[in-house]
């Protein structure tokens, strides 16, 4: 009878997996280009519940449709029990980018990872502060697993016996063919649910069908004017009156600053937090937050959300908070509406409510060893996992949420985000220090739907420091981050002078930063774009970096000939290329794209569609500018324009070639953009008969905001 009974469970068993493997997937063009399907059961909690942003629609439905964009039927989904298997095809030639916040490598294909929200260690396995489960393809189209679970990912490794396109098995002894890596046809991903829910983004290019993931998740961020500016993070232990002192040495000195970071030290206690002002360092808080605002600076504060138990929300909150601490606070549940009203309305009442503008909100990523573990039960029954993917993208939007109600936009860092964070005001950081590897994080962020920031803390030299600030003038947040060092702009004295000329020419660009950033909030177009999202870009111009003789068979058996990513250069908005040099490096290569290109700083000729070698000297970080460019400057600041306060443009025009170009323009502070109050303006540049340039600014519409002084033109390239 036992035996009867195995046979039976096994059957139905197999019955009902049969079923799932064979079920007809169904479609749905939820806007044009852009399409669902829905695998199985999915979990009710996931990366979009969690953000609970609406897609931008209107700006969707305006997009043009298309086809599918690649064969449906190579679209593989099976459920077996608590696990969901993913298989989408990949060709030949196709390339692949995403799948979150990776800091060594830019191409995915070939790539094993487990997406897992964690700080970064050093590798690219999966674990990272923003684990996007979102790939790009170089044929022009994205994929979006929506789970808030750890997805296993095997990018193009995976060689079935059942494909149409199964590796072909070679001799090693006799084949100089032979690879330890078969080409693969198939990108392959395991959930650990009983279904998931799957969207595809069509082109035709991969930007467009980056913006399409982008608009989807929200739109960009619009940040505050003053959140372009730049900023100082100072000692932890810095009293308000340090502080102070700091932020008028800053003006006296010419540097630029707008606003400044509090560490952990502000706090009357930290690790775990009170949330509360300390009493010595900082006795009369509003007073200290108003002085600073006189001079134009405004206030961010670090937090991480693990509770003291001396802070006033300790026993309010106690019954919403997980079975586990982390170094002996305990853990909101911020999936809880209870929750959320305890612990913010602190914040909006003690921080936001007398002047603070903005959070640095910390460990929220990962290391095992502190972070709440996989066993862990949370009031809400959102299991620790799910948890852990989420978190980030719970701080982000409820924190940010106090701003709105205040009508108040705010610019922040966090530690950790995710699928459908994208629209929140913050910037991802961690505690990792490589130039090279920041430098690739911040390509990498641009097909993730996240902001990354490549800080300046410290250096062992000047020319170092002067490299790393070069870096951070041309990145979401121009950010120095003092909280161990104490290191000040102007702390290597052999580079002051350049740092200083780098800081104001971050200024001089805000009109170009805050238009670019609205592309991204109503367009969805990343303001910092890896050059595979460059129209006119090709591959082909990658070059083989090994080659049979370079490999050394001892040292590694299965080493192979590799091809290049370009990793090390990345384009800032509609027209500039920015290829950073780092500590070391006098000369560079630069690849140019399809067109012309002229020199940032000079406009002169660059180059056309090639590779060049340039020595920019010291002070200068490499930049260059599309042909028909418009980039608009206003004065070297030190602070950003306030609300209501106009400021003078001048159009620098470069190259040989007709240009346009569309500014943007709004109150720079408050929300009251979401209701119409802004202004596109149109910048044209068109040749005369003259064989002369001329340009021309669109007038501002009647009622709508016109922030512009004084206009003027410059031309940079020789006519």
């Amino acid at each position: 009878m036992l035996k009867h009974l195995n046979i039976l469970i096994i059957f139905i068993f197999f019955i009902s997996s049969s079923l799932l493997k064979a079920q007809d997937i169904q479609w749905e063009e939820i806007a044009p280009g852009v399409w669902k399907t829905t695998v199985g059961q999915p979990d009710e909690y996931d990366l979009l519940k969690a953000s609970d942003v609406p897609p931008k629609w209107d700006a969707l439905k305006k997009r043009k449709g298309g086809d599918f964009p690649f064969d449906i039927s190579e679209f593989k989904a099976e459920v077996s029990g608590d696990n969901t298997h993913l298989r989408l095809p990949l060709e030949v030639e196709e390339q692949i980018f995403g799948f979150g916040l990776n800091f060594k490598t830019v191409h995915q294909r070939g790539q094993i990872l487990q997406l897992h929200v964690d700080h970064y260690g050093g590798r690219d396995n999966g674990r990272t502060h923003a684990p996007v489960p979102l790939y790009i393809s170089s044929l022009g189209y994205g994929v979006f697993v929506n789970s808030a679970r750890y997805i296993d990912v095997y990018a193009g490794t995976a060689a079935r016996k059942d494909s149409d396109q199964a590796p072909e098995a070679r001799d090693r002894n006799t084949d100089r063919n032979w690879t330890s890596r078969p080409y693969s046809d198939a990108v392959e991903m395991l959930v650990q649910s009983k279904g998931v829910e799957v969207y595809v983004f069509a082109g035709p290019t991969p930007l467009e069908a980056m913006s399409r993931y982008n608009l989807f998740t929200g739109g960009g961020p619009l940040p505050p004017r003053w959140g372009l500016g730049f900023t100082q993070r100072v000692h932890k232990l810095f009293t308000a009156d340090q502080v102070i002192e700091e932020a008028k040495t800053f003006e006296e000195k010419g540097f630029p600053l707008d606003f400044i970071g509090l560490e952990p030290g502000w706090q009357s206690k930290s690790y775990p937090n009170t949330f509360v002002w300390d009493e010595e360092r900082f006795p009369e808080p509003e007073a200290f937050l108003n002085e600073l605002k006189d001079i134009g600076v405004r206030v961010n504060l670090w937090v991480n959300p693990f509770v003291s138990p001396e802070s006033p929300v300790y026993k309010k909150i106690l019954p919403y908070t997980g079975t586990h601490t982390v170094w002996a606070g305990i853990v909101p549940d911020f999936t809880i509406k209870e929750t959320q009203d305890i612990f913010w309305d602190h914040f909006e009442k003690e921080h936001v409510g007398i002047g603070v503008s903005g959070y640095k909100i910390d460990e929220v990523d990962g290391y095992d060893r502190y972070l709440w573990p996989d066993v862990a039960k949370f009031p809400s029954g959102i299991s620790a996992e799910q948890m852990r993917q989420t978190y980030g993208l719970l701080v982000q939007k409820q924190s940010a949420e106090i701003f709105r109600k205040n009508n108040q936009r705010t610019y922040g860092l966090v530690r950790a985000s995710n699928g459908g964070g994208t629209s929140f005001p913050y910037v991802i950081y961690n505690d990792y220090y490589n130039h090279e590897d920041f430098i690739t994080a911040l390509i990498n962020s641009s097909y993730s739907g996240v902001l990354w920031t490549p800080e300046a803390r410290a250096s062992k030299t000047a020319e170092e420091w002067l490299r790393r600030m070069q870096s951070v003038v041309f990145s979401p947040m121009a950010m120095i981050n003092a909280w161990s060092s104490g290191t000040k702009p102007w702390s290597y004295p052999e580079v002051e002078k350049e740092v200083k000329d780098m800081a104001l020419l971050r200024m001089q660009m805000m009109p170009y930063w805050y238009s670019e950033f609205a592309k991204y909030h109503f367009h969805g177009i990343p303001p910092i774009r890896g050059m595979d999202l460059e129209d006119g870009f090709s591959m082909n111009f990658e070059e083989k970096v090994l080659s049979d003789d370079d490999v050394d068979l001892e040292v590694n058996p299965y080493a192979e000939a590799v091809r290049k990513e370009i990793k090390d250069q990345y384009m800032t908005g509609e027209y500039l290329l920015v290829a950073p040099m780092f500590t070391g490096q006098t000369t560079r290569k630069v690849i140019l794209p399809k067109g012309k290109w002229y020199d940032f700083y000079t406009g002169d000729f660059a180059g056309e569609s090639e590779i060049i070698t340039v020595t920019p000297g010291l002070d200068k970080i490499p930049v260059y500018v599309k042909n028909g460019a418009i980039i608009p400057f206003t004065d070297p600041i030190l602070h950003a324009p306030k609300k209501g306060e106009k400021i003078n443009i001048e159009f620098r025009f470069y190259g040989d070639k007709n240009g346009k170009y569309h500014l943007y323009d709004d109150d720079g502070e408050t929300f009251d953009y979401e209701n119409g109050d802004f202004s596109w303006r149109e910048v044209q540049v068109v040749k005369q008969n003259n064989g002369k340039f001329k340009g021309s600014l669109s007038p501002a519409e009647k009622g709508k905001p016109d922030n512009l002084g004084k206009i003027t033109w410059k031309f940079m390239t020789s006519q």
